[in-house]
């Protein structure tokens, strides 16, 4: 099951666990993108579904309706999420502020709690969670996409040593720049310097969708079967590099 499954890196995952074998359940607020994205990976057994990942009541639809038409969830990936708002803190205004953090955080904690008692009476099950480097570093004016990222990555802490002895893991993964037409949009209305960010990245290059969907498809495979409670970095080096000058030129 992948929460914001329609587009993004929520889709790059779903091709990946699709070419893998998995049998998917993509949820996604949008009711018509989620039908398109499981057509788009060919239709058959995979299901689309609809609903807010912060509404008790949707999240309850969307996991009962996976775990009646498949029996058992195996895996969750949350990785539902919208943008945030570039602007100076005093201008920022709290309802977007909390709406944001209710979506990235409370809908991983609320999916992730949903999900939780299928795979425990199966006794297996993995979850990968989506942070940031965001969640690490300070990015200015990024408040809420930071804090509620950072909260994410404590999360994954707490219910990866929690659920671990009954079969269930629990990850994350803190990706960097990461091309998708949510960042290619911030590129284009001049809220981000793709040159700039390039330059900061030792590998030299901006990430790929389908590199992060890797990542998710080995954390939460028998691969990674002793490793829970972690946050992974996927940034090219960018996290590492704590050199005053551009890295992609001097490392």
């Amino acid at each position: 099951m992948i929460t914001g499954g329609a587009s993004g890196l929520g889709f790059a995952g779903a091709e990946a666990f699709a070419a893998a074998g998995a049998t998917l359940v993509l949820a996604d607020i949008r009711a018509e993108a989620a039908q398109l994205a499981v057509e788009r990976l060919g239709g058959g057994p995979h299901l689309a579904v609809s609903g807010d990942v912060a509404v008790a009541a949707d999240v309850d639809m969307m996991v009962n309706t996976a775990r009646e038409a498949f029996g058992r969830i195996d895996v969750l990936v949350n990785c539902a999420g919208i943008p945030d708002v570039f602007r100076p803190t005093i201008e920022q205004d709290y309802e977007q502020f909390r709406r944001l953090v209710d979506i990235h955080l409370g809908g991983t904690f609320l999916v992730s709690k949903t999900v939780a008692p299928v795979m425990l009476a199966n006794g297996r099950g993995a979850i990968c969670n989506i942070s940031s480097i965001a969640g690490v570093l300070g990015l200015t004016p990024r408040n809420a996409y930071s804090a509620a990222k950072a909260g994410i990555s404590m999360l994954t802490r707490t219910l990866g040593t929690e659920w671990v002895s009954r079969g269930v893991r629990v990850n994350c993964i803190a990706p960097g720049y990461i091309v998708t037409p949510f960042f290619d949009r911030l590129v284009a209305e001049g809220k981000l310097d793709q040159h700039r960010i390039i330059r900061r990245t030792p590998i030299g290059r901006l990430g790929k969708a389908s590199e992060l969907a890797e990542a998710m498809l080995f954390l939460c495979s028998s691969n990674a079967s002793y490793i829970s409670g972690v946050t992974l970095q996927v940034d090219g080096g960018y996290m590492s590099w704590g050199a005053p000058s551009d890295a992609a030129v001097d490392a």
